[in-house]
C-alpha cells in the first residue's frame, strides 16, 4: 500500500514558479508552504491540498505575474484596449459599411430569435406537467376488419382520442403500474347566468375529480382535492371567474346552467397556454353519472377522453403487451374494439389520431421554420463575410503599412477578429431591440402567447453570449485571414489580387443566396396558391350567405322550433331555414350503422352522423345522387328513413348510389330503409378526403342550431332585423350567430397563419440576401475598376459596361435556378401531402420566383454597376 502524500501538489508549485515574479517568488512560496502545513495539521491532507491550489489561483493576478519579454504578455489589457480603439475608429469612419453589416446581421439574428421563440413554444406543449414523461392517453378504435392496415393492425390514423367511459376504471383496476386516471368529456355549450348576466359559453366539459393528480394546472382558489367530488359542483378558469364575478371571491357562489340547475363554484384554475387542450370550466363527473349512469358501463358509447400516469418504475411496453388480455377480459363482446397508449409528449405535435380535444400543431411546419431560420442566419453570415471582403482593396494599404512597421499577421488577424466581434455584438443589441419591438406582432400573427422569459435565464443568456462571440469569430475569420495575407510590396505596386479559392468561395456563396431566394419565393407562392385553392374549392355545398344561429340545445327553443322557423321565414331577406345537430365544419358523432349488403346480410360500420330536418339539404344547395330527400309529405321519415353519402354507399359495398336506395338499415334504435344518397360534400377540412356519412332525420330534441339562407346585400341591416326577431321569440337566450363560410374557413386559420409567417420571414431573408449581393457587386466592380476604365476609354457604352458587370452574376443565377427548382419542388410536395385536396405545382411558379429573384438582384446591383460604369476613367487609370 503506497503512503499518503503529505506535500502540496507539485504541478501547482511548478505553475506558481512559472508565472510568479522572481523577486516575489521566495517570499510568497514560503508563505504558501507554511499555510499548507497549518491546514494539514488542523484540517487534514486532502483539505490542505485543495486550499493550496485555491491560494495559487488567487495569486494569479496583475502585480504578481511576472513580465515576459516582447509582446507575449499574460496581462495584455493595453493591447486589447488598442485593438478595441482601432476597431471602433474603423467602424465609425466607415458608417455606411458598418450600418449595412450591423443591420443585415441584426435583422438576421432577430428573425432567427423570433422563429426560435415560436419553435420553443411549439415544442414546450404540456411540459409544464411534472409527470410529463410518464403521462399517457388512451387511443380507441370502434371499427371493424375493414380498418385494419396491411400489417393486420389498426393504423394510428384510424384511432381516435375520443372514447368510452368504462375503459378508465378498468385500466386502473387491471394494471397496478397505473398511478392515476383522469377522464373528461367532449365539450358542451351552456347558457350560463349569474345575477343579470347571461352568456352562451362554449367548451364546458364534465371531468373527474382526479384532474390535479395528472395535470399541473395553476390552482388559484378552492381545494383541488375536493373541488369536483360532489355532484352539481364546477371549477372555472380565471378568465371566466373575472367575467362573472369581477373582484368577488367566486368560491361557494352558484352559476345557473341552462336556466335549470345551479352549480356551485368550488375552484378557480388557469391552464397554461402551452397545453394541448383548454376549457373555460369543468363540471364534476358525478353530475354526469347522476344524469345518465348507463353511459359509464357502456363500452360502445363514445364521449370521453382518458389520460393516466404511470408509477416511476413502470414500463409502458409492459402495459401494451398485455392489452389483448385486458380486452379479452373487459371487452370481449366487442371483437373489433381495440386501444393503444400514446405519450402525452406526442399529443400536440406528433399525434395522427382523430377527434383531438384541442388544436394540434404541425411538426412539418416547425421543420420548415427551422430551415428558414437557418437560411436567414446563413445569408446574414454570408453578407457579413462578403461585405468585409468587399472592402479588402480599400484596406489593403492599411494592412501593408501595418506589416511594414512590424505588425505580425497574427496581430492583424486578431485586430480584424475584434472588429468582427464588435460588429456582431452591435448586431445582437439591434436584434434584441427588434425582438422587443416585434414580439407582439408575431403573437398576433400566430394567434398565441409566446413567452420570452425563458430567454433571460442565466443558462440561456450564457448560451446567447457564447453564440454571439462564436458567430463573430466565425464570420470574421475568413475576412481576417484574407486581409492579413496581403504582401506589402504588391499592395504598394497596386497588384492586389484575390486567390482562386476566394473567388470560388464567393461564387459559391452567391449561388447559394440566389438558390435560397428562389426557394423561398416559390415556397411563398405555393403556400398562397394552396390557401386560395382551399377557399375557392367546390366543397359540394353552398355556404354563401348562410347564417348559423346556435341555440345550444335549449329546450325552450326546441319546443317552439317550428314557430321560430316560421317567423324567420316571414322576413323577406330569408330564403330558407333548416334545423340540425351540426353544420359542415362542426363537431359530429359517429354512429354504429348496419345496412344490408349486396349479398343481403347486415354489415356494420361506424360512419359519421348528421341529424337534420327536411330543409337542410336544400338550404345548403346539396345534390341528391340517388333517391330523395326527407319530406314532410312522408311522416314516417322521422323514424324509418336514412340518407347516406356516396362514400358511405361505397363503404357498404355499392358501386352505384342508386343500388343502396331501398336497403334496410339499423342505427341507434331505428330500423327502416335507405331513401336517398346525397352527393359527396366536404363536411370537414379539405386536409382530409370525404368520409362516409349518414344523415338521419332529427327530431326537435336532437337539434342545436338553425341555418338561415339569406338574400341580402346589406348584412348589417339583415343581422339587426334577425336579432330583433330572435329577441322577441327567444328573450331568455343571447343571439349567437356566425356566417357559415367564414366559420368553415376557420379550419384553415392555422394554414393561413403559417402562410403569413412564412411569407414575412421569407421576405426578410430575401431582403438580407440583397445586402449580400450589393456587397459582392461592390467587390466585383472594385476588382475590375481599371478594366472598366480601359474599356470606357476605348469607347464602351454605359449599357455595355453594366451588361458586362452583370453577366457573371447572371451565370451564377442560372446555376442557382437548376439547384433551387428541384429542391423547392420536392420540399413543397412534402408540405402539400398534408392536404387531401391540393393545388398543382406548375412550372409558372418557379418561373415567377426566378424572375422576381433576378429582377430584385439586378435592381440591387444596378446602384453600384451604374456608378462604376459612369465613373471618370482617369480616376482608375491615373497610376498607369
Amino acid at each position: 500500500m503506497s503512503p499518503v502524500r503529505t506535500s502540496p501538489p507539485r504541478w501547482a508549485l511548478r505553475f506558481f514558479k512559472w508565472f510568479c515574479d522572481p523577486d516575489l517568488h521566495p517570499y510568497l512560496e514560503g508563505d504558501l508552504l507554511e499555510l499548507y502545513e497549518l491546514n494539514r495539521s488542523s484540517r487534514g491532507v486532502s483539505t490542505a491540498r485543495w486550499r493550496f491550489i485555491l491560494e495559487v489561483i488567487r495569486l494569479f493576478r496583475p502585480g504578481i505575474i511576472k513580465s515576459f519579454e516582447g509582446s507575449q504578455q499574460l496581462n495584455q489589457y493595453g493591447l486589447i484596449k488598442n485593438y478595441y480603439k482601432v476597431s471602433m475608429r474603423n467602424i465609425l469612419r466607415h458608417k455606411t459599411f458598418s450600418l449595412l453589416n450591423i443591420s443585415g446581421l441584426g435583422v438576421g439574428l432577430a428573425s432567427c430569435l423570433l422563429i426560435l421563440v415560436f419553435i420553443h413554444h411549439e415544442l414546450s406543449y404540456d411540459t409544464y406537467n411534472a409527470k410529463y414523461h410518464r403521462t399517457y392517453r388512451v387511443l380507441q378504435h370502434f371499427g371493424d376488419e375493414e380498418n385494419l392496415g396491411t400489417t393486420g393492425e389498426v393504423p394510428t390514423s384510424s384511432l381516435q382520442v375520443w372514447g368510452n367511459a368504462p375503459v378508465a376504471p378498468a385500466l386502473k383496476e387491471y394494471f397496478p403500474q397505473i398511478e392515476n386516471v383522469f377522464r373528461f368529456t367532449s365539450d358542451f355549450d351552456w347558457l350560463v347566468a349569474y345575477n343579470d348576466q347571461r352568456f352562451q359559453e362554449k367548451g364546458i366539459a364534465f371531468a373527474d375529480s382526479t384532474f390535479y393528480q395528472v395535470f399541473d394546472w395553476r390552482w388559484l382558489a378552492g381545494d383541488a382535492r375536493s373541488a369536483l367530488v360532489r355532484p352539481e359542483t364546477m371549477i372555472i378558469s380565471r378568465q371566466m371567474a373575472e367575467k362573472y364575478f369581477g373582484d368577488e371571491d367566486p368560491i361557494g357562489k352558484a352559476l345557473l346552467m341552462d336556466g335549470e340547475e345551479s352549480y356551485e363554484v368550488t375552484g378557480v384554475y388557469e391552464i397554461p397556454p402551452n397545453s394541448h387542450f383548454s376549457f373555460p370550466a369543468f363540471i364534476s363527473m358525478a353530475t354526469f353519472i347522476n344524469m345518465n349512469p348507463d353511459i359509464f358501463t357502456s363500452w360502445g358509447y363514445v364521449d370521453f377522453y382518458t389520460y393516466f400516469t404511470l408509477n416511476d418504475n413502470a414500463d409502458i411496453a409492459t402495459l401494451e403487451a398485455n392489452i389483448p388480455e385486458f380486452l379479452e377480459r373487459h371487452a370481449s363482446e366487442h371483437p373489433w374494439y381495440t386501444i393503444r397508449f400514446e405519450p402525452l409528449a406526442d399529443a400536440y405535435l406528433y399525434s395522427a389520431a382523430g377527434r383531438q380535444p384541442g388544436p394540434t400543431g404541425n411538426y412539418g411546419n416547425i421543420r420548415i421554420f427551422t430551415l428558414v431560420a437557418f437560411f436567414i442566419l446563413l445569408i446574414a453570415c454570408i453578407n457579413f463575410m462578403n461585405l468585409s471582403t468587399a472592402r479588402s482593396i480599400e484596406r489593403a494599404k492599411e494592412v501593408a503599412i501595418r506589416k511594414t512597421i512590424g505588425s505580425s499577421r497574427t496581430a492583424l488577424v486578431f485586430q480584424f477578429l475584434v472588429e468582427a466581434v464588435l460588429l456582431t455584438l452591435f448586431s445582437a443589441v439591434m436584434a434584441v431591440a427588434l425582438v422587443w419591438l416585434f414580439h407582439g406582432h408575431l403573437e398576433m400573427l400566430v394567434g398565441k402567447e409566446l413567452p420570452v422569459n425563458w430567454l433571460l435565464t442565466p443558462l440561456h443568456l450564457g448560451y446567447a453570449v457564447a453564440f454571439v462571440l462564436g458567430l463573430g469569430l466565425f464570420t470574421g475569420l475568413y475576412p481576417a485571414l484574407a486581409l492579413s495575407r496581403f504582401t506589402p510590396i504588391k499592395v504598394f505596386k497596386g497588384a492586389v489580387k484575390t486567390s482562386s479559392g476566394g473567388v470560388w468561395l464567393r461564387k459559391s456563396l452567391v449561388v447559394l443566396q440566389f438558390a435560397i431566394s428562389i426557394m423561398l419565393i416559390s415556397g411563398t407562392a405555393i403556400v398562397y396558391n394552396q390557401l386560395q385553392f382551399l377557399r375557392q374549392y367546390d366543397k359540394g355545398f353552398d355556404d354563401d350567405q348562410v347564417l348559423v344561429i346556435d341555440y345550444g340545445w335549449d329546450g325552450k327553443v326546441q319546443r317552439s322550433l317550428e314557430t321560430v322557423k316560421a317567423e324567420l321565414l316571414r322576413y323577406n331577406a330569408v330564403v330558407s331555414v333548416a334545423a340540425s345537430r351540426a353544420t359542415p365544419g362542426d363537431f359530429f358523432p359517429n354512429a354504429g350503422t348496419g345496412i344490408a349488403s349486396p349479398a343481403g346480410e347486415l354489415v356494420y360500420h361506424g360512419p359519421s352522423l348528421y341529424e337534420i330536418d327536411e330543409d337542410f339539404i336544400p338550404t345548403y344547395g346539396m345534390e341528391m345522387a340517388a333517391g330523395r330527400n326527407f319530406s314532410s309529405e312522408h311522416p314516417s321519415d322521422s323514424a324509418t328513413a336514412l340518407i347516406v353519402n356516396e362514400a358511405a354507399a361505397r363503404l357498404f359495398g355499392y358501386a352505384h348510389p342508386e343500388d343502396i336506395v331501398g336497403q334496410r338499415f339499423e342505427q341507434w334504435g331505428r330500423v327502416g330503409r335507405v331513401i336517398g344518397v346525397v352527393s359527396d360534400f366536404n363536411y370537414v377540412s379539405l386536409h382530409d378526403d370525404v368520409e362516409p356519412l349518414a344523415l338521419r332525420y332529427a327530431t326537435r330534441w336532437n337539434t342545436s342550431m338553425l341555418s338561415v339562407k339569406l338574400r341580402s346585400h346589406n348584412y348589417q341591416e339583415t343581422l339587426t332585423e334577425i336579432e330583433k326577431i330572435w329577441k322577441t321569440l327567444v328573450p331568455h337566450r343571447p343571439f349567437v350567430a356566425h356566417f357559415k363560410d367564414t366559420h368553415f374557413n376557420e379550419q384553415y386559420e392555422a394554414d393561413a397563419r403559417f402562410g403569413s409567417v412564412f411569407s414575412i420571414f421569407s421576405g426578410l431573408a430575401i431582403g438580407v440576401a440583397c445586402l449580400g449581393l450589393f456587397g459582392l457587386t461592390v467587390f466585383s466592380t472594385a476588382q475590375r475598376r481599371k478594366e472598366i476604365g480601359v474599356r470606357k476609354v476605348l469607347g464602351a457604352s454605359t449599357q455595355r459596361l453594366v451588361s458586362l458587370l452583370s453577366l457573371d452574376f447572371i451565370k451564377l443565377f442560372l446555376l442557382a435556378v437548376f439547384i433551387a427548382v428541384p429542391v423547392s419542388w420536392y420540399a413543397m410536395q412534402l408540405w402539400l401531402e398534408g392536404f387531401a385536396y391540393r393545388t398543382a405545382v406548375s412550372w409558372e411558379v418557379f418561373a415567377l420566383a426566378a424572375c422576381c429573384t433576378l429582377g430584385v438582384s439586378l435592381l440591387t446591383m444596378s446602384f453600384n454597376t451604374l456608378s462604376a460604369a459612369r465613373a471618370n476613367p482617369t480616376a482608375s487609370l491615373r497610376d498607369e
